[in-house]
């Protein structure tokens, strides 16, 4: 008995009660397991006076019951139906009491939306882990572009905004447009294509790639890795303007700049014009103090020549060195005039090229482009017209050609039968027949005395 007595303490210990048994699957159900992440249908959603949610997750072949208490799901920023595919966040557990296997679900959103957020934050980890969005390999943008870049839709509202202050800030600044589709399956390829052909042609000093607002889905190529490298291994440097502020994506991290939206893309390359025309203003005035220095110092040096000429006593130097200095004095103050003269020339000329730029000039010649277009409007329908009624004299007269009444009235006519029926044989009528009989001038109604079939 003594050898039985350790063995069957030990199996005493093994015994578990149920509610033992619930608690400690349920504990290792939640330690080993964790937080995972499920996507799958909503079936059977109740939401009681508790403000919790229950609900099971389903796919083709198996379902599982959830549960969502009401501090998780107030989060929630929509409102789940039966039948919705959803993302969900979860810890797996067990209902102790019925001894259910269950979810506690701790975040929900849509399936598409959130696979889409996965994606998202996977590439950016990876990617900034690659260095490749460090600020140190970041480049600041020109002060001032001699040209710029917009990679974008030709026919999208993001284009004419950028264009629009583009033309307001710097009108003289040239545009460079590169289209591409900034939506669907081929936007990525032609996106990277777009930036590579401007880095080839090096043609901007800046280049703006983006586009309008949009969903998350709509925004999806500017989350490929692709165009992310190809933004980060562009030598022109880029700004990246893509949505609305709220909007954030792989590209503006990629970026050297990130625009809160194209509009305000083009403010920040566009250098304004009224700070164009202070530092013109600035230049003058250091070009006429430049100018004046060197005055000052020629005239300085005239005086020590001068002073050095008196120290001279052989009268024939004195009067050289003195035919030098006026030559020289002539020299200087010819190539100083001929400075001034240059400078004054190059701030006419920019003078002149931003009053060619004015908006008032634009609309003129906007107004007579209008103008001719209309004329040309006119002109070609009027000649349209001409042809047309020409074309409908000529069928007119065609129709008259075959149409019936003619051949009538040249003496034929036309018999049918009371219902309508065209007589072209004689074997179609018998004697007595009434028969009605069209002339070119009336109608005579007549009966049928013989018939002849040759």
């Amino acid at each position: 008995m003594n050898h039985l007595e350790p063995a069957s303490q030990s199996r005493q210990q093994q015994i578990f009660t149920v509610t033992r048994l619930n608690s400690a699957v349920r504990m290792i159900l939640e330690q080993d397991l964790g937080l995972v992440w499920l996507t799958g249908e909503l079936s059977n959603l109740a939401m009681p006076s508790s403000g919790h949610w229950y609900f099971s997750l389903k796919d083709m072949s198996a379902q599982v019951r959830c549960a969502m208490f009401k501090g998780n799901n107030r989060r929630v920023p929509f409102r789940p139906q039966d039948g919705m595919q959803v993302l969900v966040q979860a810890r797996v557990s067990l209902y102790e009491p019925r001894g259910d296997y269950q979810l506690i679900i701790e975040s929900m959103q849509p399936a598409g939306d959130g696979m889409l957020a996965l994606r998202f934050e996977e590439l950016k980890r990876r990617l900034g882990a690659e260095g490749l969005f460090d600020e140190g390999r970041k480049r600041p943008l020109p002060q001032e572009p001699r040209a710029v870049g917009l990679i974008t839709s030709a026919t999208g509202a993001a284009l004419h905004d950028m264009l629009t202050v583009l033309e307001r800030r710097a009108p003289d600044l040239p545009v460079f447009i590169y289209p591409t589709q900034v939506q669907g399956s081929a936007a990525t390829a032609q996106i990277v294509s777009a930036i590579m052909l401007a880095n080839r042609r090096a043609e901007v000093d800046v280049l703006i790639v983006g586009r309008g607002g949009g969903s998350l889905e709509d925004l999806w190529c500017f989350n490929e890795e692709a165009v992310a490298r190809a933004i980060a291994g562009s030598t022109i440097p880029v700004v990246s303007a893509v949505g609305h502020e709220v909007d954030v994506t792989i590209s503006d991290f990629a970026a050297d700049l990130r625009a809160p939206t194209p509009s305000a893309a083009a403010e920040l390359v566009a250098p304004d014009r009224s700070t164009r025309a202070q530092r013109l203003v600035h230049l003058k005035q250091r070009l006429v103090q430049a100018i004046s220095r060197r005055q000052t110092a020629a005239r300085h040096g005239f005086v020590l020549l001068q002073k050095r000429l008196d120290h001279q006593d052989p009268k024939r130097r004195l009067e050289q060195q003195s035919q030098r200095l006026d030559e020289l004095d002539r020299r200087l103050q010819q190539h100083l005039r001929d400075r001034l003269h240059q400078g004054e020339r190059r701030l006419a000329g920019l003078a002149m090229r931003l009053q060619a730029r004015s908006p008032e000039k634009l609309l003129a010649i906007g107004k007579r482009r209008h103008q001719l277009a209309e004329e040309r409007l006119h002109a070609l329908i009027a000649k349209r017209q001409d042809l047309a009624r020409h074309r409908l004299a000529m069928l007119g007269a065609r129709l008259d050609g075959i149409s019936p009444l003619a051949t009538l009235g040249r003496g034929y006519s036309i018999t049918r039968t009371p219902s309508g029926e065209v007589i072209s044989r004689a074997a179609q009528v018998s004697p007595g027949q009434q028969l009605v009989t069209t002339l070119a001038e009336g109608v005579l109604r007549v009966r049928v005395e013989d018939v002849n079939n040759q």
